[in-house]
């Protein structure tokens, strides 16, 4: 991996002991870049984990990929750092990436409802696709839809595929590729 500093001047100057992160220029796509997470983020890291990511903005790097295989926990205020990236990257025609995360961190995502914000890829190619689609996913979708809770019958909007939890009944939910919707 590149010496983060050789990215971005300075970078390395702070550490935290809970969470490390490796920069790397992410070659396909357009002032992109690698975010390398190890560690976990909660409220105590988190200040820490914004601030250097906003040195990676301010550097001009827009198109964040965060790769999560080695992040073990975020807790809502990480997934809040995460939503603060979005939107002062959007705005200067940018996006977030979240690559390989780990199943227990997604349920977190998924359980806070926030999994529908973020693009949420498998690997490092998928991330390099979506980017040089213009930040669109290339599958055709069925989604966004509107679909009915089967068990309080509350509509509700799903952007994607995935598990979520009913803002009315609190039930969980599974909704296929297809949109077909089950308990789950």
């Amino acid at each position: 991996m590149d010496n983060n500093n050789a990215i971005i001047p300075g970078f390395d100057n702070e550490k935290d002991d809970s969470l490390t992160i490796v920069l790397r220029k992410a070659d396909g796509i357009p002032r992109g870049i690698f975010i390398y997470l190890s560690g976990y983020i909660d409220t105590y890291n988190s200040s820490f984990f914004q601030k250097q990511i906003t040195k990676v903005i301010e550097a001009g790097y827009i198109n964040l990929v965060f790769n999560c295989s080695s992040l073990n926990y975020v807790s809502s205020t990480g997934i809040g750092s995460f939503t603060v990236f979005l939107k002062i990257v959007k705005p200067k025609g940018g996006d977030v990436v979240l690559l390989e995360i780990q199943p227990k961190v997604y349920e977190v995502f998924q359980l806070l409802g926030f999994s529908q914000f973020f693009n949420i890829k498998n690997t490092a190619d998928e991330a390099i696709a979506f980017f040089s689609a213009g930040g669109v996913s290339s599958e055709a979708s069925v989604f966004p839809l509107i679909i009915s809770c089967p068990v309080c019958v509350k509509k509700l909007r799903a952007t994607k595929s995935g598990r979520f939890r009913c803002s009315g009944c609190r039930s969980i939910l599974a909704i296929n590729d297809s949109g077909e919707v089950s308990l789950g």
